[in-house]
């Protein structure tokens, strides 16, 4: 009798275990099972070189989302971004794609605008900077110079 309540206690201890398991890696792998409250805006890029699926989105410093996809629409790279639902973002805001620190990841940072109309989900940005490429400015400097 005794051997089974130490049996199913162990039992139940593994059983927890797994579910926080479980849990930690869906919390720190950013996965959500139930979909997410956040909205999707839309931009277009023409050279989104080195930005990867789920990287940040900022505003002043701040993650306020992050890029969902990344795909290849009439010769410019069409950036799905999901939004936190508190963020609203004006018709006017600039979207450009920003490396952290010299060769850090690249992330996309929004300088708000001053519009009084919001960006409804499934929007476009339409003002976009896309990504400096460091070899092309290298190579102009050193190809061009007479």
């Amino acid at each position: 009798m005794k051997k089974i309540n130490v049996e199913t206690g162990v039992g139940i201890f593994i059983v927890v275990g797994l579910l926080c398991l479980g849990y930690l890696s869906m919390k720190l792998g950013d996965v959500s099972l139930f979909g997410t409250d956040h909205y999707q805006v839309n931009a277009r890029f023409v050279n989104v070189s080195g930005l990867k699926e789920g990287a940040t989105v900022e505003i002043a410093g701040v993650t306020v989302g992050k890029v969902s996809k990344i795909s290849l629409d009439d010769y410019e790279a069409f950036v799905s971004l999901l939004i936190k639902p508190d963020v609203k973002l004006q018709e006017d805001v600039i979207a450009s794609i920003r490396t952290q620190g010299i060769i850090g990841d690249k992330y996309i940072k929004i300088k708000t605008g001053g519009s009084e109309e919001f960006i409804e989900t499934n929007g476009e940005i339409i003002e976009t900077e896309s990504a400096i490429e460091l070899e092309e400015l290298i190579s102009k400097y050193v190809f061009e110079k007479e």
